[in-house]
């Protein structure tokens, strides 16, 4: 399968020259899809030069490049410097982050990721997890519920979408996408209907998945890993995310708060390579709709 038609690479460019790809440097690609940011780094890697490509879906593994300078890892990003222990790499020269959800799983009706299918409410990027959506929908309590929606989707009907879904799942079991969606139909807005849904399936996505802590402990594990000069380059596509990849650069810390010692605030180890923030050009939006809300950011390990 081609990559643009399993995932297209979002910013593909801009990315890529981000990571200033030195020919003989060791790279990571942590969310390689079908391969798109992959296949770019290894075009301006030598024949010294080496890439890791970490995806926790199998669909993905199936696109793995037959390269010599590339290794794919069937795991989540999150155990990132566990596995660079395992293949004897302490440092790296870039490490690459596309997050959110593939246009594969948004694609792929039968994962559940997305309201334009009617399909079992699955959501998982790894298959052989036991956490699926469905479970948190009937299992998770209202206050559960509740939190989730408003911690991970932004809605401020957090409480009443809760509440609806506990007394419809008593009546009948919510199972499906479509049956979600319908639940859901009472509390949305005709002209914000679809932007309120992918919210609430953003928010069932991310518990499902635990992205927001994984997200954490990779920034962390890229921090110590990145050599001195050494790039990270994120793109992100909701303020969530973001959030957290703009505090670790600005200090180092996932929630925005400096460290100290005896001498006093400590700086961050990355320091933000100008602009702040890159964003797709209107022709890629035009072209893709799935980059409107992404955001590339660009951080350079601190030298001294």
């Amino acid at each position: 399968m081609n990559c643009e038609t399993y995932h297209i690479p979002v910013l593909l460019k801009e990315s890529v020259d981000g990571l200033d790809v030195k020919p003989d440097g060791i790279y990571v690609d942590l969310t390689f899809g079908g391969g798109g940011h992959s296949r770019e780094i290894l075009n301006r890697l030598g024949a010294r030069g080496y890439l890791y490509g970490f995806d926790q879906d199998m669909d993905a593994q199936r696109e793995a490049l037959a390269d010599e300078r590339f290794t794919f890892v069937r795991s989540n990003f999150r155990f990132l410097q566990n596995w660079m222990r395992y293949y004897d790499i302490e440092q790296l020269d870039g490490i690459l982050a596309d997050l959110g959800v593939s246009s594969h799983h948004l694609d792929d009706g039968e994962r559940g990721f997305s309201f334009r299918y009617d399909a079992p409410l699955d959501m998982r990027m790894n298959q052989q997890a036991t956490l699926t959506a469905r479970r948190v929908v009937e299992e998770y309590t209202e206050e559960q519920l509740a939190d989730i929606f408003y911690l991970y989707g932004e809605l401020k009907q957090s409480r009443r979408i809760a509440s609806l879904i506990v007394k419809q799942r008593s009546q009948r079991p919510i199972e499906t996408t479509g049956q979600l969606a319908e639940v859901m139909k009472p509390l949305m807005r005709y002209d914000r209907e679809k932007k309120d849904l992918a919210r609430v399936f953003q928010a069932l996505r991310i518990e499902v998945n635990g992205e927001m802590n994984a997200l954490r402990q990779m920034l962390q594990a890229a921090t110590e890993l990145l050599k001195p000069g050494g790039r990270l380059a994120v793109i992100t596509y909701h303020s969530l995310e973001d959030r957290i990849v703009k505090n670790v650069i600005r200090t180092g810390n996932a929630d925005g708060q400096r460290p100290e010692d005896v001498f006093g605030t400590l700086p961050s180890p990355l320091k933000s390579i100008a602009p702040n923030v890159v964003t797709p050009t209107p022709e890629e939006q035009e072209r893709n709709p799935r980059s409107r809300s992404a955001k590339l950011r660009i951080a350079e390990k601190d030298t001294q």
